[in-house]
């Protein structure tokens, strides 16, 4: 389904509850598969945790997890480790492009009995669960950290933990991180030094707890270019946030002071609100560790009219599409003029949204906005419906993270068509 997104303008104090974090809820139930006596409070009602959740209860031999790398990676490691259990784990053409190999290996080479059925390298995979005997793997660090944390969640059931060594520079240290926190959390015993990642088996048996899962961040990061884009004085309140949070996509704090948006934690909550307009004529941001708010980054400095660098983003290539490819497609639709390499993006200031005075955006011609099977393509863009018309083809493959994002732009004022 297309959306026409027509020329907004939001309502100030709105509220908006988001759902809890993809990141966060994948790998709680991950845990609690593995953990039964643990139980899981605000689970993400995206797409992708309703999949690992299906995926995990199932005892069907061919698991399809569609577009859902995040439960890819994750079963991947989770399957390997049941005993006497064999599955095909596969999903969409997309899923089937994108690398697994890195993790496969590492697998293997700790005991896991896993092949390709079609094409080397990729998804579908079969998997003859084992128990894995050996604790010590080493990977190449600059690779995505899913693949870092797939193992992480299944090492302390191995018979001796996992030695992991990280070779070369650590990509997305923040998610790793919060893969340790939540075992911490459950009472298992970790370590992070330099280059070497420890996780013990238990030494006795874990307690029932309950664990909360904050809301998302990533989806946090499209009102914040919804809020720098609109004038001073407009305000959102977004719940449920921690002010120490375990993702790294809160960054978004610091980033979006940049960009004029102030940010106050109260009860669980954020207030963003627009205080100033941007002085800056160019913003540069290294997003190794949160390379998933690149694409609102960007979007956020074309509205503004603010030229952006934008480095550390290699995994964005191997995601839902090349959204660095994406990117520049969608923008130069709008007369952006950008540039992106293999893990850059460069973009140049312009005053393309100075209406009235062009015309080319109005609401007679609409400009239509391709999402590549990509949510954050879909949410990205939306918020620049605060500067022009706009028309968001296959928008609602934002269910994938965030199945509640249109009706939540509707109630702070967006007007939205099909």
């Amino acid at each position: 389904m297309n959306l026409t997104l027509h020329k907004s303008k939001i309502q100030n104090s709105s509220s908006v509850t988001i759902t809890g974090s993809k990141s966060e809820s994948n790998r709680m139930l991950l845990l609690q598969a593995l953990y039964p006596q643990i139980n899981i409070v605000n689970l993400s009602n995206s797409d992708d945790s309703q999949v690992m959740q299906t995926a995990l209860k199932s005892q069907e031999k061919i698991i399809d997890i569609h577009h859902a790398g995040t439960a890819m990676r994750f079963l991947t490691a989770f399957f390997a480790t049941q005993e006497g259990r064999e599955v095909i784990l596969t999903g969409s053409s997309r899923m089937k492009e994108r690398p697994i190999r890195v993790l496969v290996d590492a697998l293997n080479d700790l005991g896991a009995e896993i092949t390709y059925t079609e094409s080397e390298g990729c998804p579908p995979l079969r998997i003859k669960g084992k128990r894995l005997k050996n604790n010590k793997v080493s990977l190449k660090a600059n690779i995505s950290s899913q693949y870092i944390s797939a193992l992480l969640l299944i090492a302390s059931k191995l018979e001796s933990g996992l030695e992991l060594t990280l070779e070369g520079e650590i990509t997305s240290v923040p998610y790793i991180n919060m893969t340790l926190e939540l075992l911490s959390k459950i009472g298992i015993s970790t370590s992070f030094v330099d280059n070497k990642i420890s996780v013990k088996p238990p030494t006795t048996n874990l307690q029932p707890q309950t664990l909360v899962v904050e809301s998302d961040w990533s989806s946090a990061s499209y009102f914040y270019s919804i809020v720098a884009l609109s004038d001073i004085g407009i305000e959102i309140k977004l719940s449920s946030y921690n002010e120490n949070s375990l993702q790294g996509d809160s960054v978004l704090c610091n980033i979006y002071n940049d960009f004029g948006v102030q940010t106050t934690f109260a009860q669980n909550s954020i207030n963003i609100k627009k205080i100033e307009n941007c002085q800056l004529k160019t913003v540069a941001y290294e997003l190794n560790n949160a390379p998933d708010i690149a694409q609102t980054i960007a979007v956020t400095c074309f509205g503004l009219g603010i030229g952006g660098y934008l480095t550390g983003l290699h995994t964005l290539k191997i995601k839902e599409t090349d959204r660095l490819l994406a990117l520049k497609t969608e923008l130069e639709k709008l007369d952006a003029e950008i540039d992106v390499s293999d893990d850059s993006l460069t973009l140049k200031a312009n005053d393309i949204f100075d209406f009235p005075k062009n015309s080319k955006h109005s609401k007679v011609e609409v400009e239509s906005i391709s999402t590549y099977n990509d949510h954050r393509m879909a949410m990205a863009f939306a918020p620049l419906a605060l500067k022009t018309y706009i028309q968001i083809e296959d928008a609602m493959v934002v269910s994938k993270s965030y199945p509640t994002f249109w009706e939540d732009l509707k109630s702070i004022g967006f007007i939205i068509t099909e």
